[in-house]
């Protein structure tokens, strides 16, 4: 079994989930990528990530649920969500049900990085890359 963090990647568009997953498998990250909030839920029930990166506005099961559902079945776990629909109201919501982070699209990609990265040290479980 690997000591790397597990990172689960949420995003209806795939190139996002397959550019993601590039980056971060790099940083020395095991990496898993869904299309869909419900397939991602689904996962969540049968294995343990430490980190979700997810988009907020997907189909029927979106990021505030995937949120919802990772914090109430693993409080520990950090959510991240990224939105192209960013308002004020919709990140302070996230935040009260315990998002550890709210990006907008299109973000920079450092951006990304260095917020995975508190959510690591916040882990106390550093990439091995």
């Amino acid at each position: 079994m690997s000591d790397k963090p597990r990172l689960m990647i949420v995003d209806d568009e795939p190139i996002v989930g397959k550019r993601l997953k590039r980056l971060f498998e790099k940083e020395g990250f095991a990496v898993e990528t869904f299309t869909r909030g419900s397939a991602a839920i689904d996962e969540l029930k049968k294995k343990h990530f430490d980190i979700v990166i997810t988009d907020l506005m997907m189909g029927v099961v979106d990021g505030m649920k995937v949120l919802e559902f990772a914090k109430a079945n693993c409080p520990d776990i950090r959510v991240i969500i990224i939105t192209g629909f960013g308002k004020k109201e919709t990140a302070a919501e996230a935040c009260h049900k315990g998002a550890f982070a709210f990006i907008i699209k299109p973000f920079k990609i450092d951006e990304l990085r260095e917020i995975v990265r508190r959510a690591c040290s916040a882990l106390r479980k550093p990439p091995t890359g």
